[in-house]
């Protein structure tokens, strides 16, 4: 069954605006649950610009569905993974610049240090993520190093959608899923499971949950800004709603 994992970062880039306690990244993490989300993300960025250290502590502790941490694969996140023990740990590419995560990550250009990172977290008893553009050669390397899921970016889908008028059948919207498409029908017959998201909102959502295979989808910016006006919970129940009347409709949902 496809599920929704919601990445509540940018309430705490509300908090670390004013430097202060409110709001809270882990009542709204409570908030989501409530609403019918399937599990919490957060990204411990090395900046720390929004999820904090104490963030991630406080929802390994209070939360009761699954926390799935993002991170680069470096040597203190890894270890700072291997402490609290998320139930998923995603390696994602990280620049200083960056207003938000711009691509997925080389896996084939950095398949040495990434392996060493997997087995480490994998023997502290972690699955392990990548995130990584629909790109057949990033899945092939995903799989060589041995990552059990591989999440697709869909940032490029999503940026056609807007672009072409939120219209689903123009060709270039048609060609950016059918690259989700084939990189999910690769991730499945490598044997790992296949993720989507990054950019995904309230209009784009259910082209990509209605992709055979897709198991879970990562949405964050879409709800906390939609949670701004109807309220966490409205949000998060909101976008299960669409997606599960996606996967419904292709008979994925069973």
């Amino acid at each position: 069954m496809i599920e929704l994992g919601v990445n509540i970062d940018h309430v705490a880039t509300i908090r670390q605006a004013r430097r202060t306690h409110e709001p809270d990244p882990v009542w709204a993490a409570v908030e989501a649950h409530l609403g019918g989300a399937d599990g919490i993300t957060v990204h411990l960025r090395e900046d720390r610009r929004h999820i904090q250290d104490e963030d991630v502590r406080r929802l390994r502790g209070l939360t009761h569905i699954k926390l799935n941490l993002e991170m680069a694969a470096t040597p203190e996140m890894v270890g700072i993974a291997c402490r609290l023990k998320p139930e998923m740990a995603m390696l994602v590419p990280e620049g200083r610049e960056e207003i938000t995560t711009e691509g997925g990550l080389d896996v084939a250009a950095h398949r040495r240090d990434l392996a060493d990172a997997v087995r480490e977290l994998a023997a502290a008893g972690i699955i392990t993520s990548v995130f990584i553009d629909a790109d057949l050669r990033q899945v092939e390397a995903a799989a060589a190093i041995g990552v059990s899921v591989c999440e697709v970016h869909t940032g490029p889908y999503a940026e056609a959608f807007h672009a072409k008028g939120r219209d689903p059948e123009r060709a270039a919207v048609v060609a950016e899923l059918a690259k989700i498409r084939a990189a999910g029908e690769a991730i499945r017959a490598a044997g790992m499971r296949f993720n989507a998201g990054h950019a995904l909102n309230y209009f784009n959502v259910q082209p990509v949950a209605m992709i055979p295979g897709v198991r879970e989808l990562h949405i964050g910016h879409a709800i906390v800004s939609r949670a701004m006006f109807a309220g966490m919970r409205e949000a998060v129940r909101e976008m299960k709603r669409l997606i599960r009347e996606a996967a419904a409709h292709t008979g994925y949902a069973r």
